[in-house]
């Protein structure tokens, strides 16, 4: 099976993109971040021609998560039980399903903005109540896995260069601790370092050639229990797909599994 996690930076924006990537990558399932749609503008047609089934948690404008499947979409929790609210609000940014055998999470966890911005207090919450709704699942004997855009790298490795970003967020002491607390419950990063090439990072801002210049971040990461490394084949950035006009700031990362 293949599964895949990518924020999309608006569904709506890159539709045509990502029907063709669809066709052509054989993914299974896909786990998608940054819908920045309403769920009643959500694809809903057009995906299901391709034969694949969504469940999507999306308000409006801002944020939004889906779970795309050709291989079965069961037992759908959408938001994060327990998470916390930001301005007053539950933030569409967690939704979860069975799909083809496996337990899978997209998520899209708060940017944080800055250090000391409420914005960063929130994120780190979240990611504590994150840690605390995937504790049964983490501990299942099916294979499980988080994926999504997390917005930390989890080593100075996976940022161009670590001076650029001390003292900036996603590269703090807690939001760190806050990954290695998920480790904690059994789950591990299942991507291997390196890939097909140094550095696989997996977002490159929009602005100053940062892309071309490989200026990039991987905060896009697969976090999964024993069962979910033991399936574990193949994984891959799609750093194509990030090229052209019209591309999300984000590839899609793509992990095989053998079940």
């Amino acid at each position: 099976m293949r599964i895949a996690t990518w924020n999309v930076n608006s569904i709506t924006a890159r539709l045509p993109r990502l029907l063709a990537w669809l066709e052509s990558s054989g993914t299974d399932v896909l786990c998608i971040q940054e819908t920045k749609c309403a769920q009643d503008a959500f694809p809903f047609d057009e995906l299901r021609e391709l034969g694949y089934e969504a469940a999507v948690n999306a308000t409006g404008r801002w944020n939004g998560v889906a779970l795309l499947s050709r291989v079965g979409l069961e037992d759908v929790v959408s938001g994060l039980p327990g998470g916390p609210d930001y301005d007053g609000a539950q933030e569409p940014r967690a939704i979860s399903a069975t799909c083809g055998g496996a337990r899978l999470w997209s998520v899209y966890v708060p940017n944080g903005r800055e250090v000391g911005h409420d914005h960063y207090a929130y994120k780190l919450r979240w990611l504590e109540a994150l840690r605390d709704a995937v504790a049964a699942d983490a501990g299942a004997e099916r294979p499980f896995a988080v994926l999504g855009d997390f917005n930390i790298a989890p080593t100075d490795e996976d940022v161009f260069d670590p001076a650029v970003f001390e003292g900036a967020t996603h590269v703090t002491p807690a939001e760190r601790a806050a990954l290695a607390a998920l480790r904690d419950l059994g789950l591990s990063d299942v991507v291997p370092r390196p890939l097909k090439y140094d550095r696989p990072y997996t977002y490159w801002d929009y602005r100053q050639l940062s892309f071309p210049k490989n200026k990039g971040m991987r905060i896009d990461l697969v976090y999964g229990n024993a069962p979910f490394g033991e399936a574990f084949k193949d994984a891959y950035v799609d750093r194509e797909e990030r090229k052209g006009k019209g591309a999300s700031d984000h590839a899609p990362v793509v992990v095989d599994l053998e079940i």
